[in-house]
């Protein structure tokens, strides 16, 4: 049974930092790309960051310089370390693992409030 399993988040203020951290099970964790995702009320899921497994990243322009996705293989958790944070960055925070078409699995997601 595969399972994505998010922790870490919570209420900080503007400026603060939140780490992330998604713990996976019933994968071959190393083959998969592992990314962090958000929603916001009213608007659509979208990406904010991605890892390969041998740790190529990508991330989404409004993230960029702020947070720093990470993985530790040997414990199967992606990381999503989070500076200078911004009222806009309030969503609920969701893990993704993905190999190929075939296999996407998601975390039940971990709230994540900017606010003073």
């Amino acid at each position: 049974q595969v399972q994505l399993v998010e922790s870490g988040g919570g209420l900080v203020q503007p400026g603060g930092s939140l780490r992330l951290a998604c713990a996976a099970s019933g994968i071959f964790f190393n083959s998969y790309v592992m990314g962090w995702y958000r929603q916001a009320p009213g608007k659509q899921r979208e990406l904010v960051a991605t890892i390969t497994g041998d740790f190529s990243t990508d991330y989404a322009d409004s993230v960029k310089g702020r947070f720093a996705i990470s993985r530790d293989n040997a414990k199967k958790t992606v990381y999503l370390q989070m500076n200078s944070l911004k009222a806009e960055d309030t969503a609920v925070y969701y893990c993704n693992g993905r190999r190929g078409a075939q296999f996407n699995f998601w975390g039940q997601g971990t709230q994540v409030t900017v606010s003073s």
